[in-house]
């Protein structure tokens, strides 16, 4: 595989992308989609993630948590297959790329979507940055449930519909745990090289048996969330198919807490990224289905 989609991590790609595609349906349902919009916030939402993911590639290395001992899917840095400095470059391109995708939106909809980009891209940047990565302390996963949920589906959703509702944020909150259940089985799978160079994730501060759970409890919280968003609503109850991904997940679920080798763990990782998008299609056109 080219080194360069290696760096970029595909398969990660689902927890930028599935936020938008459920804040632009439920525009769209609402009769408030924004064609231009919508663009631009995948476009940043992508963009920000594959800076997050070169600009991890790159300090993790440095910072000794990436070794030959890894096991997840390979780093390009730590395997000298693309020099660090240039991937270092082409994380700073891709950050900027984000900044510029996001002038449009915050042109429109206004100073809450400049805090918005300036949070996600800070929190991007040092959470393996600086002396005091925020993923080092243990607070990816407050991040990624936040960034990749509530905030993605209701930035995508204010940029075109220009006002905001509690079934939005609610709704983001799906995307959020699936993207934070991605993270657990990431830091299971990583969790004696991460504690040899003191990365505290909380599967390092509180061990295997709760990054499991962790893993399950997310599957449940996704799988419940649609029904959080009907009661709120009091319709829209097309948005139940999505809870389907809940029987899809028994055997990522079954495989978390039975195969602690990477391989197995790498495995859990690419289909917990297909939930993702299977849950986005199906809540989105459940929205769809029962807004006309």
């Amino acid at each position: 595989m080219n080194p360069w989609i290696l760096a970029v991590r595909p398969q990660t790609l689902p927890a930028a992308i599935a936020p938008v595609v459920i804040g632009t349906a439920m525009a769209f349902g609402d009769g408030l989609f924004h064609g231009p919009s919508a663009l631009m916030a995948l476009s940043a939402a992508l963009c920000i993630q594959i800076g997050t993911n070169l600009a991890n590639d790159y300090f993790d290395f440095k910072k000794g948590a990436d070794t030959a001992d890894r096991q997840g899917p390979t780093r390009v840095t730590q395997a000298g297959l693309i020099k660090s400095q240039m991937v270092l470059a082409a994380s700073i391109v891709f950050f900027v790329l984000a900044a510029l995708s996001s002038i449009y939106l915050i042109h429109r909809a206004g100073v809450c979507i400049l805090i918005i980009a300036v949070a996600s891209i800070i929190c991007g940047i040092f959470y393996t940055a600086g002396p005091m990565p925020l993923g080092y302390l243990g607070l990816g996963d407050l991040l990624v449930l936040i960034f990749f949920g509530p905030v993605a589906v209701g930035g995508t959703y204010f940029t075109q519909a220009l006002e905001i509702n509690w079934a939005v944020i609610v709704a983001g909150l799906a995307p959020g745990f699936l993207s934070l259940g991605f993270l657990a089985v990431n830091n299971l799978r990583d969790i004696d090289t991460d504690r040899r160079v003191g990365k505290l994730t909380l599967a390092v501060r509180f061990g295997r048996s709760f990054a499991m759970s962790e893993y399950f409890f997310c599957i449940i919280a996704a799988t419940l969330t649609p029904f959080a968003v009907v009661l709120i609503t009091g319709d829209h109850q097309g948005i139940a198919a999505a809870s389907l991904i809940g029987f899809c997940a028994i055997p990522c679920v079954k495989a978390a807490f039975t195969h602690l080798d990477g391989a197995g763990l790498n495995r859990i990782l690419g289909d917990t990224g297909r939930l993702l998008l299977i849950y986005s299609a199906l809540f989105s056109l459940g929205w769809l289905l029962c807004s006309r």
